[in-house]
């Protein structure tokens, strides 16, 4: 509150909004083209707009990124980023398609399937956990929704890396 005239400043966290969108066995990756994270793969998401809906805002995103229009499937996660301000929220969708491509935020877009996903160049740990957990409910045949918390990852100094 603002101590001169008592107005109310609301510090919300971020909601990210986003698709994992497949095309029969295959996922859609997008390599980044911005920072954070620039060349490193991720699933088409990004920032809610003021006046969408979670759905429009996750069509929206992967649009824009991957020039790709989805049809929209169920809720599938809810990762909480408490140390960082933001929530992630992605869809389960099927690609209308494959007129998919890079938009201005990505240098490439493609399908991959499950032993060709490049983990070790995801650009988040949100990215991995749902691609992580879609695999496995795959193999289960259910896809239910999932919400969970990434904590702040534990910083390893130097001088502590060669004790453990």
């Amino acid at each position: 509150m603002c101590a001169a005239c008592g107005a109310i400043h609301y510090r919300n966290p971020k909601v990210v909004v986003g698709c994992l969108a497949t095309l029969g066995t295959e996922v859609l990756l997008c390599r980044r083209a911005i920072e954070p994270r620039r060349d490193l793969w991720t699933l088409p998401a990004g920032f809610m707009e003021n006046g969408e809906t979670l759905e429009q805002g996750a069509a929206r995103e992967t649009l824009e990124e991957a020039n790709a229009r989805v049809e929209m499937g169920g809720l599938y996660t809810v990762i909480s980023l408490p140390h960082i301000s933001q929530v992630y929220v992605m869809f389960l969708a099927r690609l209308a398609d494959r007129g998919f491509g890079p938009g201005p935020e990505s240098l490439e877009v493609r399908l991959f399937r499950e032993e060709e996903i490049p983990w070790e160049r995801l650009a988040f740990r949100t990215i991995a956990r749902t691609l992580r957990q879609y695999f496995l409910d795959r193999r289960d045949g259910a896809f239910p929704l999932h919400v969970s918390v990434l904590e702040r990852r534990a910083r390893v100094t130097p001088d502590l890396a060669g004790a453990a």
